[in-house]
């Protein structure tokens, strides 16, 4: 009797993993886990937005839980629509589905309440100063806070102040509402930090109905609390804002306003991409700027530009993993990135031959009459995916890359006198080139061994080159998209003092080829992806119309991410 193999060895625990189920056996939620991605909708969402919503809704399925999805809408002057419909979007294709749909703004008449609460109990003040009075009064890292000369202004004052702000007496600016908390603190956070400032715009949601907003940091642990959180799970930079997390949850002494137990905030590290910036503030400057062409081009670190150059979802939540979970922040290599989809794609992909630079080859010892078709698989490794049919005629297209007039060295493609493979059809041996006025080369002429269909000589001799064609009778146009990385830094932010950093933008990060395709691609749809043999990976651009074919590449076939692994 064989012996049983040894059970794989169970997968360490991250630190969120370990406090949740620490919180579990203690009982602490009583045995609830829910978890919320909270984004604010004024741009759209990228690869570190994708990481932090594999993590929520990851912790949420994996310990029999939910996830909520809110928006933190309580910025009018820069929330769309858009965004909010972009993000559902893009959460759902990466394969997740939330437990409710929420915004700060089904809580605002709520925080209102709770703000009155806080001034009635001395703990808020109206603060009349200017915003750069306040930020002069709150000091630095090595100098102490002033307190503002309104900081002792009687409650009732305060209270009358708030409600007329509220009513929109003021101008915007005129006046705001800070919590009262202590202009010593060592955490610049704690210094009587703003609570709601005055702003006379429209929401998408509320309308007109508010002219007062409240700041992310009161609205999103009181968010948390009203909503049932149990583990509040931030980006790092979020650490510094966790005492005033907790301490604008603990003022609700009585249990008012907030559900018990209180939710808690844990922080992991952001994701940061070499040759990719994730501030959005500075990916709308490259779609303001025509930089790119939109926020879905395929450059993009976007979730939707990811997918628009092919990304699947799979892909994406591969990634997520392979990163991991940890305390300090990280740059990730992008050649993971890129291996992620590699990988997926290498085991789906069915494959299909097109020839991105094109260059003739005429086949001259082959009649119209002796054309025929060649039978190749759509993925080497997966017979259940089929086959396709190729014609094969005296006139080719050959990638222009794969000729050379003076061959160098162990150069095993086309050259004149050289025999080649054509893949899956037979082997061909140039005898002629063919050069305009300026000694370009603008056509090759060949001939062919007949026992060699299909692709092997009879008796037995070596070709070591095989490339790839398609019939210049049946060859569909294609536009081909082939793109790099849209900076050539790893570090886009690493500039000389005065450079602007989106002057380290890669010239060359698209570039447009007229390509020829084989026919079996004439129905190709919006999304599909394929590998085209020897070149990489490519997507049908989501844009395309019937009858127009536009291929994005997604990734090429070599993958710089499997040799450093291999390295390590």
């Amino acid at each position: 009797m064989s012996e049983a193999a040894p059970a794989p060895e169970p997968k360490s625990l991250n630190f969120l993993e370990e406090i949740i189920e620490a919180d579990l056996q203690s009982g602490r939620h009583q045995g609830r886990v829910l978890t919320r991605f909270p984004p604010e909708p004024n741009g759209y969402l990228h690869i570190g937005h994708a990481k932090s919503i594999c993590l929520n809704f990851g912790l949420g399925r994996k310990y029999g839980g939910a996830t909520n999805l809110r928006f933190d809408d309580t910025n009018p002057t820069k929330e769309d629509v858009e965004y909010v419909d972009s993000i559902r979007e893009d959460v759902r294709w990466l394969g997740f589905d939330w437990a409710g749909e929420f915004y700060a703004s089904d809580y605002f008449q709520q925080l209102y309440d709770y703000a009155e609460h806080l001034i009635r109990a001395g703990k808020a003040y109206v603060d009349d100063q200017s915003d750069e009075e306040i930020k002069r009064g709150r000091g630095n890292f090595y100098t102490p806070g002033t307190a503002s000369p309104w900081r002792e202004r009687p409650a009732a004052e305060s209270l009358d102040l708030f409600r007329r702000m509220k009513a929109g007496e003021f101008r915007d600016g005129e006046r705001v509402l800070r919590a009262k908390i202590d202009m010593q603190h060592p955490n610049m956070n704690m210094r009587d930090p703003l609570m709601y400032r005055i702003r006379h715009a429209e929401h998408h949601r509320t309308g007109d109905a508010w002219c007062i907003y409240p700041m992310y940091d009161y609205a999103h642990g009181c968010s948390d609390a009203i909503e049932g959180i149990t583990h509040s799970i931030c980006t790092l930079e979020f650490e510094d804002h966790r005492p005033l997390y907790d301490w604008f949850l603990e003022q609700d002494v009585e249990g008012k306003f907030f559900r018990k137990p209180l939710p808690r905030q844990y922080e992991f590290a952001r994701l940061n991409l070499t040759h990719t910036v994730m501030s959005k503030r500075r990916l709308l400057q490259l779609v303001q700027e025509r930089i790119v062409t939109g926020w879905d081009d395929p450059r993009m670190p976007t979730i939707c530009g990811l997918r628009r150059r092919g990304y699947t979802p799979e892909s994406l939540r591969a990634f997520a993993e392979k990163v991991g979970v940890a305390k300090r922040d990280m740059v990730a290599d992008v050649a993971l990135l890129e291996h992620c989809i590699r990988e997926d794609l290498e085991a789906r992909a069915p494959r299909r031959m097109a020839v991105l630079r094109p260059l003739k080859l005429v086949i001259t010892n082959l009649s119209d009459a002796e054309a025929f078709e060649v039978e190749l698989a759509n993925h080497g490794e997966r017979p259940e995916l089929g086959s396709r049919r190729v014609p094969f005629t005296r006139e080719l297209w050959i990638d222009r890359d794969d000729f050379r007039e003076e061959a160098p060295k162990k150069w095993f493609r086309l050259a004149p006198g050289a025999e080649v493979r054509l893949r899956g059809a037979a082997l061909v041996t140039c005898t002629e080139v063919l050069k305009d006025a300026s000694g370009a080369v603008v056509e090759l002429r060949g001939t062919w061994d007949p026992a060699s269909k299909g692709g092997n000589a009879p008796d037995g001799r070596k070709v070591k080159g095989t490339i790839h064609w398609v019939s210049a009778a049946h060859a569909l146009d294609a536009e081909v998209r082939l793109y790099d990385h849209l900076f050539l830094a790893e570090d886009p932010m690493d500039v000389p003092e005065g450079q602007d950093w989106h002057q380290g933008v890669n010239p060359s990060s698209l570039e447009v080829v007229r390509a020829r395709v084989e026919p079996s691609l004439a129905e190709a749809q919006a999304g599909e992806r394929y590998q085209f043999e020897r070149t990489g990976y490519f997507a049908v651009d989501l844009e395309a119309k019937p009858g127009v074919l536009i291929f994005n590449r997604t990734a090429g076939l070599k993958d710089s991410w499997s040799k450093i692994e291999a390295k390590a």
